[in-house]
């Protein structure tokens, strides 16, 4: 794993700042409306976009959660398709991958 050291400690850096974000969006989704008609409609317009953001962001940490998950199983770099290496490149680019380059290529 020595080659993929500084990888899973960005991953987790990664995980650490996508947690916070997701308790801030949470937070900012639990708040009161206002009691004016205009201003409720403008809060829930906002709420719609804090709301993707909470599910982009979700997304994005369960596949975060995968790859440590595969860092303690000695199975990262790994391809799930072919059991091949996936180039170290490719992790530094897209951390969270689960497939080689080809692999990926051919499911696209």
């Amino acid at each position: 794993m020595s080659d993929h050291e500084e990888i899973v400690k960005k991953l987790n850096l990664k995980k650490q700042e996508l947690e916070e974000r997701l308790d801030r969006v949470e937070d900012s989704l639990r708040k009161t409306h206002a009691k004016d008609w205009s201003e409720q409609a403008q809060e829930r317009e906002n709420e719609e976009v804090v709301e993707k953001l909470d599910e982009s962001l979700r997304i994005e940490l369960n596949q975060i959660y995968k790859a440590l998950s595969r860092v303690e199983k000695n199975e990262y770099g790994v391809c799930d398709v072919c059991d091949g290496q996936i180039r170290v490149e490719r992790l530094e680019a897209l951390p969270y991958t689960n497939r080689c380059f080809n692999c990926a290529s051919e499911l696209e």
